[in-house]
């Protein structure tokens, strides 16, 4: 006989939920406010960089509990993110989750921080916290400099770190991943830096574009083999081979 719904069991479920996102409205914005005014009073502490990105990533995860949002990663594919060095990360960009979910579940021991538009780091309050954590601001408005300073801040980075840049450049609406810009491709191949797809999956279906407010649920994230750079191929090409390399697994979702 099959198994019976339990309407006490979902009620709980519910509850429990609605008390998370009460949780994260009364709590959340304080939580925002002390990730953000930790720089102002500890920047120039040794080791800052360190501690700085764990109390980030916690806050991720905190955050994403509080949504009732889990993402799952294989252990196998937690090995080798952990262990992987030498490398820039590329991403596909579904929603705004992204960037959380992939902070939720990087091993500690590997660390990375973000290339992002300049503009988010005009507020004061949040470029001290920005700097510090290294952020990589990027001038949109001028695609040679902003591949320039890219380059650099990958050439000063230790072998741990990584940048991560966003394939794409954008979130895209496609069923299957949109075009993708060939910065990472130009600056592993200036570098010699291998480059480490990861793939996201399900993150829109969460929080679709035009919304605030993010359903419940599981996102995927596959981390896929060091892809390497041909010199004796074009850019285009290689961006060309990366892109069916995280499409493969991107359409089996």
């Amino acid at each position: 006989m099959a198994d019976q719904p339990n309407p006490q069991g979902a009620g709980a479920l519910k509850i429990a939920h609605l008390a998370k996102r009460g949780v994260l409205l009364v709590l959340g914005p304080l939580n925002f406010l002390f990730i953000a005014f930790v720089p102002l009073l500890c920047v120039r502490r040794a080791g800052f960089r360190g501690w700085y990105w764990r109390l980030v990533k916690r806050a991720c995860s905190r955050l994403l509990w509080l949504l009732s949002i889990r993402v799952e990663m294989s252990e196998a594919h937690k090995r080798a993110l952990g262990d992987d060095t030498g490398s820039l990360i590329v991403i596909n960009h579904l929603s705004h989750l992204d960037g959380f979910t992939l902070m939720d579940v990087v091993p500690d021991k590997k660390w990375f921080t973000f290339a992002a538009k300049k503009e988010l780091c005009d507020a004061a309050l949040l470029r001290t916290g920005f700097t510090g954590a290294g952020l990589v601001e990027i001038d949109r408005s001028n695609g040679k400099v902003a591949l320039e300073t890219l380059t650099q801040a990958v050439r000063d980075m230790p072998e741990r770190r990584s940048v991560v840049l966003f394939a794409e450049g954008t979130r895209t609406n496609t069923e299957t991943l949109g075009e993708f810009k060939a910065g990472a491709v130009l600056v592993a191949r200036e570098t010699g830096r291998s480059i480490r797809p990861i793939v996201i999956l399900d993150s829109d279906r969460l929080l679709p574009r035009g919304k605030f407010f993010p359903h419940s649920g599981t996102v995927r994230i596959e981390v896929l083999p060091p892809f390497e750079c041909d010199l004796t191929a074009t850019v285009d090409e290689d961006v060309a081979r990366l892109r069916q390399e995280m499409i493969a697994v991107f359409d089996r979702r």
